[in-house]
């Protein structure tokens, strides 16, 4: 798989994403399989000299903070479009891991189950309806 960045993303609608492994309002219907996004970063010369700078003050190493919450959304995205590639409806058990490989490199996982769905009548929440 080619690299992919935020700007390729696919618009795959957040509300169908979830850590739990159910969707409320939702039946599962098909279970397609285990999609993942992997991204491995290092840091910067540059980026290191600033946040060693920022931790003589001390609190929130933004630079740091910055380059993880970059790193798992393009993790979180490269998910996301593996899961458009396999025609899902939505992602559930989504989970991070993240594992530094060398000093100052570090590999993200954003990985979940892809399923297809269908939205169960809000009313009576029985007979589902087709969601695509």
């Amino acid at each position: 798989m080619t690299d992919i960045v935020h700007s390729q993303a696919v618009d795959f609608p957040y509300h169908m994403t979830t850590t739990g492994f159910d969707l409320p309002g939702y039946k599962i219907v098909a279970v397609l399989g285990v999609v993942r996004g992997v991204v491995v970063r290092s840091r910067s010369v540059f980026g290191t000299i600033g946040a060693t700078i920022q931790t003589l003050a001390g609190g929130n190493i933004t630079l740091f903070t910055q380059l993880a919450e970059r790193t798992r959304a393009d993790a979180f995205n490269t998910m996301l479009v593996q899961a458009e590639m396999a025609n899902a409806d939505a992602v559930i058990g989504i989970r991070y891991d993240a594992t530094e490989i060398m000093g100052g490199v570090t590999e993200v996982i954003c990985y979940g189950t892809a399923v297809r769905v269908k939205a169960l009548d809000a009313e009576t929440h029985s007979e589902p309806r087709q969601v695509r």
